[in-house]
């Protein structure tokens, strides 16, 4: 029997209108999805917890560990309503941004917003861009109540559009009022992460923290970076991975913050920056945007994809493809080719990283040298870790390597965790049940039964001397196959 072949790169597929349904969900799983994202900015507590239902019952017919990422809404900043809906503007024109106007009063002369800080935020001369950077507007004058400006970029504008200021600056606390309501309906949906929107500190992630753990919940928290100043300044930066389980490159309103040529190495940086870290990445927005009505991905968007995966993204997401898209099978199964593509190269199989670093722990030594060796002797076919807490594995998983990690582990918040790890494979198995000399043979056949190894092959299997306990990593084995 030939070993499995496992995609190391992860995939987060948006849950909407078009992939709600068990079936659909079923599928889903079926091509390849690893983490469903809720996305809170839509929809009810209720149905989002009625999803969350739907997946954990499709998983477990699966037979996989599927994560779920609840994406908090934050304080996307907007402009009110139009008494017709929606305007046009060209290029020249006069247009009034008024914190006095109230809703449905806005027409092609200006528009209310409520964003009460905007004229304390925005300078002469500033740019503000309006419907994810289509609109834009410069500055010229700022008054107590109102800003004046004039069309840049024109088009046609519909009520409820966002609003960015070019180089960031209009900042809101990163929890509203409703995601804290929807923290609290969380205890129905129990999710494996959350996704903080528009974080401007770490202390965004601790008050996020502090919130879930009054309920009882302890999920990996994701910080979204979507900010220009986050960006621009390397310890607020730190400070937001370092407090967070990973961080999330959302190029929408950040690649509308610092401009699309810009974007470009910010996404390498961070993606770099968190692996070093020892923080998951998941790169998203319009990877395969395509597909919302096509059955096939354009060139360009499987470069996207394949560049990220090269940058090392331990996962790329999906948005309105799998929402509201008409092809979310079909576009789960061409990003996972894509991604196995890209890992066939020989730079995504080996890495340099932490050769000349000193190590921080028994854990850090055990599972920098158990990827260094997997990746020099050709016998080795994978590495079993053998995991309380996942930090091993997902310590592993920092370094590039062609083979596959498999997280062995009787804790099922563990494993659902792993769920976003480059390379890791969660999978249960419960050591407690096998005397402590039985152990590496009883891991070893169940690999094999899985499908995972074959008569032959050599396993690495790291392990701690006292089984259960967490962070005692200490061992580490190269073990045939029999």
């Amino acid at each position: 029997m030939t070993p499995k072949v496992n995609r190391r790169t992860k995939i987060v597929a948006t849950i909407g209108p078009g992939s709600e349904s068990e079936d659909m969900i079923a599928r889903l799983i079926a091509a390849g999805v690893n983490v469903f994202r809720l996305n809170f900015s839509h929809g009810t507590s209720e149905q989002h917890a009625e999803v969350a239902r739907r997946i954990r019952k499709q998983s477990a017919i699966a037979g996989r560990y599927v994560g779920i990422l609840a994406d908090l809404q934050g304080p996307k900043i907007r402009i009110s309503t139009f008494r017709d809906d929606a305007i046009e503007l060209a290029a020249g024109d006069s247009f009034r941004l008024d914190l006095t106007l109230a809703e449905g009063e806005g027409d092609s002369r200006g528009v209310g917003l409520d964003y009460r800080e905007l004229c304390s935020s925005v300078s002469r001369g500033d740019t503000l861009l309006l419907d994810d950077g289509r609109i834009r507007l410069r500055v010229d004058e700022v008054e107590a109540s109102a800003v004046n400006c004039t069309v840049l970029i024109g088009g046609k504008l519909s009520s409820r559009k966002g609003i960015n200021r070019l180089g960031g600056g209009l900042a809101a606390p990163a929890l509203t009022t409703k995601d804290m309501a929807d923290i609290d309906s969380l205890t129905e949906v129990r999710p494996d992460f959350v996704a903080v929107s528009f974080v401007s500190s770490e202390e965004d992630i601790f008050q996020t923290r502090e919130l879930l753990q009054k309920h009882g919940m302890d999920p990996g928290i994701i910080a979204k970076i979507e900010r220009a100043e986050v960006v621009a300044d390397g310890d607020v930066l730190n400070g937001i991975i370092l407090a967070s389980l990973g961080v999330m490159v959302a190029r929408g309103d950040l690649g509308v913050e610092v401009g699309d040529a810009q974007l470009i190495g910010i996404q390498k940086e961070l993606i770099a920056r968190a692996r070093k870290m020892d923080r998951v990445v998941i790169t998203a927005t319009q990877m395969m945007e395509s597909m919302i009505d096509s059955s096939m991905p354009t060139r360009a968007e499987v470069f996207d994809v394949a560049n990220a995966v090269l940058d090392g993204t331990d996962a790329v997401m999906l948005s309105a493809e799998t929402a509201v898209g008409k092809y979310p099978v079909e576009v789960v199964a061409a990003m996972a080719d894509a991604a196995l593509g890209a890992e066939r190269q020989a730079v995504a199989r080996t890495s340099h990283y932490r050769l000349d670093r000193q190590f921080s722990s028994p854990q850090e030594t055990i599972a920098m040298s158990a990827i260094y060796a997997a990746n020099h002797y050709s016998d080795v076919r994978g590495i079993a870790c053998l995991t309380e807490s996942g930090n091993t594995p997902l310590l592993m998983s920092r370094l590039s390597s062609g083979l596959p990690i498999f997280g062995l582990s009787s804790k099922a918040e563990t494993l659902q965790k792993l769920c976003l790890c480059r390379g890791v494979i969660p999978l249960y198995f419960d050591a407690s049940v096998f005397d402590h000399d039985e152990v590496d043979a009883q891991a070893i056949e169940f690999l094999k039964d899985g499908g995972y190894l074959q008569r032959g092959d050599a396993i690495l299997l790291t392990k701690g001397t006292v089984m259960g306990r967490s962070g005692s990593t200490n061992i580490i084995k190269i073990l045939p196959v029999q």
